[in-house]
C-alpha cells in the first residue's frame, strides 16, 4: 500500500506544471537596460532586450512605440535593412502621434537608400525612400526629421535626374532622338532642382536642332537664356538666332 502512494505521488509530482519565473519584472528598468545597451553598440542584446519589452507592454502605452521603433533601430545597426525598413513603416503607421513616427519615417527612407545599390536596374527602394522622405516632410513639417528629409530628397532627386540624363544621353549618341528626348523633359518636369537640369536643356537644344523642330528650338534656347544664361555652352548652341545655331 505504502508503495502505491510512493509510485501515485512521484508521478504527481512530475506531471505537475513548473513555477514560470517572470523573465522581466520590470518593464521600465528592462526599457532602460536595452536603451543602455543601444547607446553603448551592443545592438544584438538591445535587440533581444526590447523585443522581450513589447511582450511586456499592453498595446496602449506610450513606451511600445519606443520598444518597436528600437527595434527597427537595431535591424538598421546589425545589417537587417529590409526588416529595418519594415518595422520603421509600421512605427509611423500605427503610432503617427508618437513622438517617434517622424523619426520613423526618416529611417525607414534612410533604410531604403542603403538599399538603394543598383540605380540603373532596380529603382524601387530609392522611390520607396523618396516617397518616405516627402511624407515625413507633408506630415511632419518643421521638425527636425523634416529638415533632414528634406536634403535627402534633394539628393534623391539628383540621382534619379543623373541616371536619366545617362540614359537620355545613351540615346542620343545613337541618334534615337526621339528617346532621347522623353528621358531630358523628364528630368526637367520631374527634378527641377536637379543640377542636371541645364543639361537635359542643352541637350533637348541638341536633340531639336537634328531632328528638325525649330520651334521647340527657340522655346528650349529661351528658357536657357532666361533662366540658365550662365551654362556653358550656351552661348555655342543657342545664339541670337536659335535656329541657325550651330549643331
Amino acid at each position: 500500500m505504502r508503495s502505491w502512494w510512493l509510485v501515485s505521488w512521484t508521478l504527481l509530482a512530475a506531471c505537475a506544471p513548473a513555477t514560470r519565473v517572470p523573465e522581466i519584472q520590470d518593464a521600465g528598468q528592462a526599457l532602460a537596460q536595452a536603451r543602455a545597451q543601444f547607446r553603448h553598440g551592443d545592438f544584438d542584446r538591445a535587440l533581444v532586450g526590447f523585443r522581450r519589452v513589447q511582450f511586456e507592454l499592453n498595446p496602449g502605452q506610450p513606451e511600445m512605440a519606443e520598444a518597436r521603433y528600437f527595434l527597427a533601430e537595431c535591424a538598421f545597426q546589425t545589417g537587417d535593412l529590409a526588416g529595418a525598413a519594415l518595422g520603421f513603416q509600421k512605427v509611423a503607421e500605427e503610432f503617427p502621434t508618437s513622438e517617434f513616427a517622424s523619426l520613423a519615417l526618416l529611417r525607414n527612407g534612410d533604410a531604403n537608400v542603403r538599399l538603394w545599390r543598383r540605380p540603373e536596374v532596380d529603382p524601387s527602394p530609392g522611390h520607396a525612400a523618396l516617397a518616405s522622405y516627402r511624407e515625413l516632410v507633408a506630415r511632419y513639417p518643421g521638425t527636425d526629421a523634416a529638415a533632414r528629409a528634406q536634403l535627402h530628397v534633394r539628393q534623391l532627386n539628383a540621382r534619379f535626374a543623373e541616371r536619366d540624363y545617362k540614359t537620355g544621353i545613351f540615346y542620343l549618341r545613337r541618334r534615337a532622338y526621339d528617346s532621347a528626348i522623353i528621358y531630358f523633359k523628364s528630368i526637367i518636369a520631374s527634378y527641377p532642382d536637379a543640377p542636371q537640369v541645364p543639361g537635359a536643356l542643352l541637350r533637348l537644344v541638341d536633340s531639336y536642332r537634328a531632328i528638325g523642330y525649330p520651334e521647340e528650338l527657340k522655346e528650349t534656347c529661351a528658357h536657357l537664356q532666361r533662366y540658365y544664361p550662365r551654362t556653358e555652352g550656351l552661348d555655342r548652341r543657342c545664339p541670337a538666332d536659335a535656329s541657325a545655331g550651330t549643331p
